[in-house]
């Protein structure tokens, strides 16, 4: 089978891709898995580290071939606040619950969950349900990436901060 142990950072491959591989935001937090191509190519990722695949990587196959990441669409919640500020303080109140988040300039990408959405529109902010690619700022903790479903493990002591959960 063919392998892929490395990984090419967006922006950074200069010829054409072979191909593309179309994975969701939780599809691309990975380390060792056999994959398939959109095309068909199959290969073996079998990366140093887990790591998140983003939206414009390419996957260096050990032929020298490389397939580009794409963020497949996906069910979230839109964020928004009435100004720049009121956006930054609903982004503290989100980053507060370590939550995975792609900020942009105006608005906030989060997965859908409805006591976050409460939260949210309990402080002003409003939120809408869209569908769209989620590619979720690193942050300081990148490397041990937290999934859904692992709520109250954190990667790090809590003696530097505090904060509710």
């Amino acid at each position: 089978m063919i392998a892929a142990e490395n990984v090419v950072e967006r922006g950074r491959h200069t010829g054409d891709f072979a191909d593309t591989i179309t994975l969701d935001e939780g599809q691309r937090h990975r380390r060792r898995m056999a994959m398939v191509s959109d095309g068909g190519i199959a290969f073996l990722l079998n990366l140093p580290e887990a790591r998140l695949l983003r939206e414009g990587d390419g996957i260096l196959l050990d032929d020298g071939r490389v397939i580009e990441v794409k963020a497949k669409p996906e069910a979230l919640y839109e964020v928004r606040g009435r100004d720049a500020v009121h956006l930054l303080n609903l982004a503290w109140h989100l980053g507060n619950r370590h939550l995975a988040a792609a900020i942009e300039e105006t608005r906030i990408l989060i997965r859908q969950d409805r006591v976050i959405r409460e939260m949210v529109e309990g402080l002003g902010g409003t939120v809408k349900e869209v569908e769209a690619a989620f590619d979720p700022a690193g942050g300081a903790y990148a490397s041990a990436h937290v999934h859904e479903g692992e709520a109250g493990h954190h990667p790090h002591g809590h003696g530097a901060h505090s904060h509710d959960h």
